[in-house]
């Protein structure tokens, strides 16, 4: 008979990572200890019994980095062997008490049987490390042993690419030591799932993952089957979700088996219930009361008084109710397999700590399971998903959102009013790393342990468990007390580096104690190509020395600025030729200045339109398309080869469009903006002329840059542009050029008193720039700090609009319209500004922003778009709710107030745009885009010119 179906087995093992070489008087590094005793060895035992008796069994089982790196602690598999004996001398002394006791005495004595059966497996069989055993049985094929992130850190609030990068290279590189081979999949932490994981994930080689049931079934598009197969995300990682009723008849604590009455009753510990001075010799060192783990009555059931534990009955229905899971799961596959195109597989996942510690009889059930499944039907078979994915390697393709198991589905365990105080210091270490690894990229000595010392304790910080433990309110002190630990590790080390005084006896103390990731390396959180981009692709052997050539299309170039594009595509440009790239810039002719010239090695060709009277603006871009389209050709034939064509926005696009057929160069494309987002929807034939040039730009591209998160969600929405096809380079400022050195004492007093505080906007007048929302927030601001003064720089539509609204208010002698603003005087009203507020209502990334942090201006910004990703509210700045007129009125006061806190923001704003959004670190991404573009050309070129030479 035909398998019609499979079920998946997966065990999730976890424990938090607790070393104390200081003291043995920690607590919790029980947890380990009891997880060994009453799940991990147990565990073990059954399979070992399975494979002896040739039962064909699979089971996926996640190792933690954490536990793998406590499992292999020479210190910790000593303590341990302390707990055991402990264990085996109190079980003794219990045979000795009970000895009268017919109900007792054989629970005693079958308790102390055991503690020693487990110390001599420990210390005979597995030789004090019992990461050998799950080892033999994934070499058998049994086990399909998966990792996790590197301290199980819940991934959805890990807030940059380089830390999330570090969770999981370090998670591979333990689990690779640890076990002889990489891991094909993992279980994410809490199942939380975020849009954009997979890419990273299929970088470090990870085929699979696990989520959630409602996951699953709320992607897009809908799944046509269900959780009963696994969808692939845009990357082409699979995600399996779990089965609602395996999950109910294991887990549920009303409805699972665990809760039967013959099972033993997990709450009944002789720890607690024994008299004191009996006890105490075999307790902790702290005296505490504890769970021993000897337990001598059932669960009984209702406000019974509890009875005596049975073994034998609870056997009796362990077997019953893993036959009973086999009915039940042979039932729902044959439900399955007439609905589908392919076998159902049916995802069982749980904590391994349920099946031994929770659960008493759970190992016991398992083996009942499998043998059953083995011998006694023949409907479905156990299978892991990378078996399951060999069999059917094409899945429908969906978009997974942000996601995660527990209490409400949406992370809400690991963000609430008991821990949502940790991440604003788990963020801020997250840059600071990441100013680190940029400051010292080649760090040797004492400077490179510091270094991998602060990745250590960031990584440490970020377990989940901490959060988790103060949602339950279980060991609030201890998790409170760790996370403290490492942030404050962490910031003494970022201090001392900054200073160059690492104390290295404290070091060598702090590096004894948080002794995880040996081989961890710091630069992980660089930020440069190989952090954004991980595998996914370099340039082939000899590609990367040779000079590439590429073609650029923009319409704005200097001196042709009408907005941010200009700036973009010449500091651009000019750094990627000082990193070695030859650029030539086919851009708007400009009145005075010549049709070719080499500015800053970038060679800029000019071109003028065909017809040179009035025309109205689309009409005018057809024709620069027209004439970029033919002066380009010429430039391909005569000064060719070149390597690609990189297209800035939907004004080129026709002409990006047919030279890249006419060529054959790979096209890339950078969306700076959407009509869509600019009008907040497409609403007039012109926006959907344009909305339409757009959507033709992203689909002809082989790769579309976005600046900002905000505009790579939009890109994909408004055109569905897959998600590996996008890449997220955000722009920059050159620091040097907006930065200055002296404040010209004069420019204040062209605009303010002496003893005004000046609140700078510079932008466009448009409606989406929200200065209308400034303007209304202006009376209450007054009202606190009658000493403000509000400048407005900057033209457009609006100008006179809103000059009217400043007099209709009431505000116009604390408001000046200052109109068109040069650079210099821009730089200098920047440094002279109290606050510089941006307060768009539509922005996709706001270069003005990261300009006034270049400058030294305490910045105010809408949390809107690319915005909100610049600023860190309340580290670097302040951001505001979009259009809110009292949020703010409110930040500003504050900022105003507090003269002291508004330097400091400033400063860390200036060294966050010198280490994230500097020219250099920019064009090496856009060069990791170019070369993974080659390389992808070279492989077809390759496989056509393998092609011919077959058929010849």
């Amino acid at each position: 008979m035909l398998t019609k179906g499979y079920l998946s087995l997966v065990l999730h093992a976890h424990l938090p990572f607790i070393h104390h070489p200081e003291s043995e008087n920690y607590i919790e590094e029980r947890w380990l200890f009891e997880a060994m005793t009453e799940t991990y060895i147990p565990l073990l035992e059954v399979f070992e019994r399975l494979s002896n008796d040739a039962v064909d069994f699979r089971i996926t089982m996640s190792l933690t980095p954490t536990l793998l790196t406590m499992l292999a602690n020479p210190l910790l598999q000593k303590r341990y062997l302390k707990y055991i004996d402990n264990l085996i001398a109190l079980s003794k002394q219990e045979c000795k008490r009970t000895k009268k006791d017919n109900s007792f005495f054989p629970l005693s004595t079958m308790y102390r049987e055991h503690f020693i059966h487990i110390r001599q497996r420990f210390t005979q069989t597995y030789e004090g490390n019992i990461i050998n055993g799950f080892k033999q049985y994934q070499a058998s094929g049994h086990l399909e042993l998966i990792t996790s992130s590197a301290t199980h850190a819940f991934l959805p609030y890990v807030k940059t690419e380089q830390a999330l990068r570090a969770q999981i290279e370090n998670a591979v590189r333990i689990h690779n030591d640890c076990l002889g081979r990489a891991p094909r999949g993992i279980w994410l932490p809490e199942c939380g799932f975020v849009e954009g994981l997979d890419r990273i994930l299929k970088d470090y080689g990870i085929l699979f993952f696990f989520t959630d049931t409602h996951h699953v079934l709320h992607a897009s598009p809908k799944p046509v089957d269900g959780v009963y197969s696994p969808v692939l995300t845009p990357h082409g990682v699979a995600a399996f979700a779990r089965d609602n009723e395996t999950s109910k008849q294991v887990w549920s604590s009303l409805e699972g088996y665990p809760g039967d009455h013959d099972y033993r009753e997990y709450y009944k510990d002789i720890g607690h219930d024994l008299d004191y001075d009996y006890i105490k010799p075999y307790l902790h060192s702290s005296g505490v009361r504890l769970n021993t783990g000897i337990k001598y009555y059932r669960i009984t059931g209702g406000d019974q008084p509890k009875e005596p534990y049975y073994p034998e009955w609870a056997r009796e229905k362990a077997d019953r109710h893993a036959g009973n899971f086999m009915f039940n799961r042979e039932k729902q596959v044959e439900h399955l397999k007439d609905q589908m195109d392919r076998k159902p597989i049916i995802v069982a996942s749980y904590d391994a700590e349920l099946f031994g510690h929770w659960w008493y009889e759970g190992p016991m059930w398992m083996e009942y399971l499998c043998r059953k499944i083995h011998y006694d039907q023949q409907t479905f078979k156990m299978i892991t998903p990378f078996e399951y994915l060999q069999e059917y390697p094409e899945s429908q393709q969906c978009e997974l959102s942000f996601s995660s198991w527990g209490r409400g589905g949406y992370g809400d365990v690991w963000l609430g009013q008991n821990n949502e105080w940790i991440y604003r210091h788990l963020h801020q270490m997250e840059e600071q790393m990441i100013e680190l690894a940029d400051s010292f990229e080649e760090a040797a000595g004492l400077r490179l342990r510091a270094l991998n010392q602060a990745a250590r304790e960031l990584l440490l910080a970020q377990s989940s468990d901490w959060a988790f433990i103060m949602d339950t309110k279980t060991m609030v002190d201890y998790a409170v007390k760790r996370t403290n630990n490492h942030i404050g590790r962490f910031q003494r080390i970022y201090r001392d580096l900054k200073r160059d005084a690492v104390d290295e006896r404290w070091l060598r103390e702090v590096e004894a104690r948080d002794a995880i990731f040996p081989d961890l390396d710091y630069l992980t959180y660089r930020s440069k190509p190989s952090t954004w981009h991980g595998n996914r692709g370099t340039a082939p052997a000899g590609r990367q020395s040779d000079r590439s050539r590429i073609i650029m299309l923009s319409w704005e170039f200097p001196p042709m600025t009408v907005g941010g594009l200009s700036r973009h595509v010449f500091d651009l440009s000019c750094k990627l030729v000082e990193q070695g790239t030859e650029v030539h810039v086919v851009t708007t002719h400009v009145n005075g200045y010549p049709d070719y010239e080499v500015n800053q090695g970038v060679h800029v060709h000019r071109v003028r339109t065909y017809q040179e009277q009035e025309m109205n603006f689309m009409d005018w871009v057809f024709q620069l398309n027209l004439v970029m389209t033919d002066y380009t050709k010429n430039l391909i034939a005569h000064f060719g080869p070149f390597d690609l064509i990189h297209a800035h926005d939907w004004l080129v696009c026709q002409a990006a469009k047919t030279l890249k057929h006419a060529s054959g160069l790979p096209l890339v494309a950078t969306i700076h903006a959407t009509e869509h987002g600019r009008n907040q929807g497409v609403h007039s034939e012109l926006q959907y002329r344009i909305h339409d040039l757009e959507g033709q730009l992203t689909y002809e591209a082989w790769r579309v840059i976005v600046c900002s998160r905000y505009m790579e969600e939009e890109v994909k929405q408004l055109f569905h542009v897959p998600a590996d096809k996008i890449d997220m380079i955000p722009n920059g400022v050159d620091s040097a050029v907006i930065r200055i050195n002296h404040l010209d004492p004069f420019m204040k007093d062209r605009y303010a008193l002496p003893e005004e505080k000046i609140v700078l906007f510079v932008g466009r007048l448009v409606r989406e720039k929200g200065v209308h929302v400034l303007l209304e927030s202006i009376p209450a601001v007054l009202a606190a700090c009658p000493e403000a003064k509000f400048i407005i720089g900057g033209k457009g539509p609006m100008m006179e609009e809103l000059q009217e609204m400043a007099r209709t208010m009431g505000i116009a002698s604390k408001t000046a319209f200052i109109g068109f603003v040069d650079d210099e005087t821009r730089n200098q009203l920047l440094r002279a500004a109290s606050a510089a507020i941006f307060p768009s209502l539509y922005e996709p990334f706001g270069i003005v922003a990261l300009e006034a942090m270049a400058a030294g201006a305490p910045v105010i910004v809408s949390g809107v778009g690319g915005l909100q990703e610049i600023v860190h509210h309340g580290g670097d700045g302040f951001t505001v709710l979009p259009g809110d007129v009292h949020s703010l009125s409110a930040h500003l006061i504050t900022m105003l107030k507090s003269e002291d806190m508004a330097r400091a923001m400033a400063k860390k704003a200036f060294q966050k745009v010198n280490t994230m959004y500097n020219w250099d670190r920019i064009a090496e991404q856009t060069s990791a885009t170019y070369n993974y573009m080659l390389n992808r050309n070279s492989v077809s070129l390759l496989n056509r010119e393998l092609a011919v030479t077959r058929e010849s």
